[in-house]
């Protein structure tokens, strides 16, 4: 079992992060919290969860052991997936989301794609008393913005959309109505927004 893997971030995207562990890559799925965190390092430390299944070995990566310890919750509810979880953590963050599961708020939980009211209502039942052990704080992360062109943030956002399971028609439409009303948006905080718009 893989319990973190350490090593230079070669390579890295909204979805995916290329960590070169010993002369070894290592792709890891990541969510959009782990790739702010991790973003304009060269070396990183990634908690991970792995995934072995018949057709495909599959790593997620967390910058924190709260964000993998909510992942691992949020998969032992009925219908949630580890892309699924992936979703809600890049849509929001650990403490977000922690706020939202101890408040009840499942018309948050149902904005992120592919959670309708029965599964937002399962995971608030199920992991309310849960995630009051796993000590995350209830302030957000504060996003690093990213000085870069409107396009190549256009074009990354639309690429990590789409490899989410999003059509790329409809991420180019809505990444593009939210660059026009906010140009200065970093890509993560687009995709963020994005995610709540696209259904």
């Amino acid at each position: 079992m893989i319990e973190y893997i350490k090593g230079k971030l070669d390579d890295v995207t909204p979805t995916m992060a290329v960590v070169d562990c010993n002369g070894v890559g290592y792709g890891v799925n990541i969510s959009l919290n782990t790739f702010s965190a991790i973003q304009g390092k060269s070396d990183v430390k990634l908690y991970i969860y792995e995934a072995i299944r018949e057709d495909a070995y599959v790593l997620y990566g967390f910058a924190t052991k709260q964000e993998r310890e909510l992942f691992l919750m949020l998969i032992t509810v009925s219908g949630i997936g580890g892309n699924t979880a992936r979703m809600i953590l890049s849509a929001l963050s650990p403490s977000e989301l922690c706020n939202v599961i101890s408040s009840g708020n499942e018309k948050l939980l149902k904005m992120v794609k592919g959670i309708g009211l029965k599964t937002a209502q399962r995971i608030i039942v199920e992991l309310k008393d849960k995630i009051q052990n796993i000590g995350v704080e209830s302030t957000g992360n504060v996003s690093t913005p990213i000085s870069a062109a409107n396009n190549e943030i256009y074009e990354e956002a639309v690429a990590a959309l789409t490899m989410l399971g999003f059509a790329q028609a409809p991420s180019q439409k809505v990444v593009g109505q939210i660059l026009h009303e906010e140009p200065d948006a970093p890509v993560q905080k687009v995709i963020k927004i994005a995610l709540t718009r696209l259904r």
